[in-house]
């Protein structure tokens, strides 16, 4: 049994694994690229031949709108020999470089290109290439954990995988909530009733399982897959951008947070119609697999108070990065909340080993709240961002928290008692070290009232700018007079327009920050790579900055209103600035990074996510050179 134990969790994991690879499947690469070397003496030509996905086309090295660019990230022991040549049909690109080596070389670099399907342009893909020529050098190793992404940038694999990690783990918490822990008896008695032998109760355990998944994962799906056959890419990543940013689903959200919290404390109960529940729960009686799927329904509505809350925090985390995420995130969360249930359908007595439910249950129903008290504040700041209403600036937001946190760590020590709660007469192990380890975070937020970055949680917390208390001592004298606020004490401007004259008046080039008020990956680069003095000095001193915030609800006056190529008319900021960067520089997401010259020229690939301070520096410089 152990054996068959190991296999079927590895096979869970292999499926979760395989659902990353959605995207490749439904999106492959426009270009299909392969490298060859021809060595002739101390010369040597370097072939790249692309074969373009049929109806695509894309941009010659020289295209003045959106050129190919090729890059090279190390020349050991190889000089370049004039420009590339190229040639470029319908079907084919083949660019051709010549070398001068000496002995042995070693050639790494890029191509970054962007096709398009009539007027449907994709964001800008790559394809890495690493060339010996002679006798293998030894190869420079790549920074830790560092890849690239489509979009022609150095990523660190940390937004989508932070985000299913995070998923995974509250679909295994959830296990413990009160409103779940009771259907573990009932799935088993259901599974060893109901089998008329092994094999069928094996097959009938198995799509109990799939039944969960599929309850959790088809009709967010559904929602996004038909919104884009609809209206393609963008219209999907607009409706998300709404649902992620507008004040109304943000502040919903807000009060759904703070109603469960209220739950969770016993101040009432919140469950779906009883019909509802009573209904599915009538039709898991049947035999075969219409009482299996009946049963999963009767789990996943049963549960609906305390995953209701969570479900909706993840999809929402993950509307901020491309409209594929959802789905991904929610099949993780899914597959980790159904793989106990069919564990134990599989292997009924593994129900002795599993605690008996008592008070401990409530206990964790009640920590549950203090933790959906902090999480709901995420929304509430989201709407104060982008509506900049100013009710809740970092300070404000920092001081909440440690009052929830401070009060949950007397709960945990047993000096706060709820309505269900049983008297702790002893503090178990369990208890003692959570509440040290709760103390220890409100002991590490305290700093950040005076402005301590607190890097590791910055992507939850309102942007640094919004600190009004002690701030200054962690400014920097900025050297320009631009009129915006931005992260590190920097300054900005609001608009491509105003940067681009300012940096012509400057003799500099500019640095484009796409951005978002609810973007938390753009806090954790401003936070965790911005606050580098080496890049502070960069920006502040030798770019012109331009943040351009894609959710920003500023309302412009008629002559700043854009009219897009479908007659639609865009009105306020965050629309206009989304349909430019979509349209200039093929990018969807926040936070990314764009180099202009004065005159808008791009000077680099765009540049998105990446922790890597060495590497944005190297991003920086390459636009100065």
């Amino acid at each position: 049994m152990p054996s068959r134990f190991l296999r079927r969790i590895l096979l869970t994991l292999t499926v979760l694994a395989a659902s990353v690879a959605v995207r490749a499947q439904l999106f492959p690469d426009t270009i299909k690229w392969n490298s060859t070397v021809q060595q002739d003496g101390e010369t040597a030509v370097v072939t790249f031949t692309g074969r373009i996905l049929s109806g695509w086309h894309t941009y010659s090295l020289k295209d003045p709108d959106s050129p190919t660019y090729l890059e090279y990230e190390s020349l050991e022991g190889a000089e370049l020999q004039g420009e590339p040549e190229e040639t470029l049909t319908e079907s084919l690109f083949v660019i051709r470089q010549a070398f001068k080596v000496e002995g042995s070389a070693r050639i790494a670099g890029t191509i970054t290109w962007r096709s398009c399907q009539g007027t449907d342009c994709r964001s800008p893909e790559d394809y890495d290439f690493e060339l010996t020529i002679g006798t293998p050098v030894a190869a420079a190793a790549p920074a830790a954990g560092v890849k690239a992404d489509a979009a022609g940038k150095a990523k660190v694999p940390g937004s989508i995988w932070a985000l299913l990690l995070e998923a995974i783990l509250w679909g295994f918490a959830m296990l413990l909530t009160p409103c779940v822990f009771p259907m573990v008896p009932m799935t088993v008695s259901f599974f060893l009733k109901g089998s008329k032998n092994k094999a069928q109760g094996k097959f009938r355990a198995a799509m109990y399982g799939l039944f969960i998944v599929l309850l959790y994962t088809v009709p967010i799906s559904a929602i996004i897959l038909i919104t884009y056959l609809v209206g393609g890419q963008n219209v999907t990543v607009d409706i998300f951008n709404w649902l992620s940013t507008h004040w109304l689903p943000n502040l919903l959200f807000f009060v759904i947070f703070m109603l469960f919290a209220a739950s969770f404390f016993g101040a009432f109960e919140i469950t779906l119609p009883s019909s509802l529940v009573n209904r599915s729960d009538r039709n898991s009686d049947r035999g075969g697999l219409a009482g299996v799927f009946f049963m999963a329904l009767t789990l996943v509505l049963v549960s609906f108070s305390c995953t209701g809350p969570i479900v909706g925090s993840v999809l929402i985390k993950s509307t901020q990065g491309e409209f594929w995420t959802p789905m991904v995130t929610m099949l993780a969360f899914s597959i980790a909340f159904a793989l106990p249930f069919t564990l134990l359908a599989l292997f009924p007595n593994l129900l002795e080993n599993l605690p008996k439910s008592g008070g401990w249950l409530n206990s964790v129903k009640v920590c549950l709240g203090f933790i959906e008290l902090a999480l709901g504040l995420k929304f509430l700041s989201t709407a104060d961002q982008t509506y900049h209403w100013g009710i809740l600036n970092r300070e404000v937001y920092l001081a909440i928290w440690i009052i929830i946190f401070f009060l949950l760590g007397f709960y945990l020590l047993g000096k706060i008692r709820f309505k269900y709660d049983s008297p702790v007469k002893r503090l178990s192990p369990l208890r003692i070290t959570l509440a040290i380890i709760d103390f220890a975070f409100v002991i590490y937020l305290i700093p950040g009232l005076w402005g301590a970055p607190l890097k590791a949680i910055s992507g939850y917390l309102p942007p640094m700018e919004t600190q009004r208390l002690f701030i200054d001592r962690y400014k920097i004298e900025s050297t320009g007079d631009a009129p915006l606020e931005l992260a590190q004490g920097l300054k900005g401007y609001a608009t491509l327009e105003e940067g681009l004259a300012a940096a012509k008046a400057a003799g500099k080039p500019v640095f484009v920050d796409i951005t978002g008020y609810g973007c938390v990956n753009c806090r954790e680069m401003e936070a965790r790579v911005w606050s580098d003095p080496q890049v502070r000095s960069i920006l502040n001193d030798k770019y012109v900055i331009v943040a351009l915030h894609t959710d920003d609800k500023t309302k412009l006056p008629e002559s700043q209103w854009l009219t897009t190529e479908g007659g639609k008319v865009l009105k306020d900021r965050g629309r206009v600035n989304s349909y430019i960067v979509r349209e200039k520089f093929g990018v969807n997401a926040q936070p990314n990074y764009v180099l202009l010259s004065a005159d808008g020229t791009q000077l680099a690939p765009v540049r998105g996510y990446n922790l890597s301070i060495p590497g944005f520096i190297e991003f920086l410089e390459s636009g100065l050179r």
